[in-house]
């Protein structure tokens, strides 16, 4: 899961978002330097990658990438569910995508300086170029994977895969749906 499907499971609790949102900038133990809540969020983003990592479905997904994009093949697919939990936002949220997105920009801003260095840096970019609601869009999706394939140091070929999700876009829909379900279940187990 990337960016915006964490910051949905994450719930209302601006705190559990908070920290889910920064936790792949916390290495290790560093998590117990914020709030109990923000800690909670940032397991429960380490949870959500655990679970998502060994789910039948999300492996499926992966095959199709693996031999053109090796290990870079999770990320993308991660690339991909945001894109189909943005397309098909209205089945998941009563607010709108624009909306959610802009609230959410707003309440990272109000916790800037709380921010790791890593994430103060990449913010920025991310609310300029609405990074949420671009990945409705596979134009959108396109353009974010070509941004991210110019800050790789190896080669990725992200921009490229973008073919292999229009060519089984349906196959990737489907497991999207599939595990989306199954990984709502799996967070609402855990959020307290």
């Amino acid at each position: 899961m990337n960016y915006l499907a964490h910051i949905y499971l994450s719930g209302e609790d601006p705190d559990l978002i908070f920290g889910n949102f920064i936790a792949d900038a916390v290495p290790g133990k560093q998590y117990k330097n914020y709030s109990n809540r923000i800690q909670e969020g940032i397991i429960l983003h380490r949870e959500i990658d655990t679970f998502t990592d060994q789910h039948p479905i999300f492996r499926k997904s992966k095959k199709l990438l693996t031999e053109d994009h090796g290990h870079y093949s999770g990320v993308l697919v991660d690339m991909f569910y945001d894109h189909f939990l943005a397309a098909l936002w209205q089945n998941y949220h009563t607010e709108s995508l624009e909306l959610f997105s802009q609230l959410f920009y707003k309440e990272i801003e109000s916790r800037f300086e709380l921010l790791p260095d890593k994430m103060k840096r990449a913010f920025p970019y991310m609310k300029t170029n609405n990074w949420l609601l671009q990945y409705k869009t596979l134009e959108g999706l396109e353009i974010i994977l070509g941004q991210m394939e110019r800050r790789t140091r190896f080669k990725s070929n992200f921009k490229a895969s973008i073919n292999t999700l229009k060519k089984h876009y349906p196959v990737y829909e489907n497991d999207f749906c599939v595990f989306f379900e199954d990984i709502k279940m799996f967070v609402s187990s855990k959020i307290s």
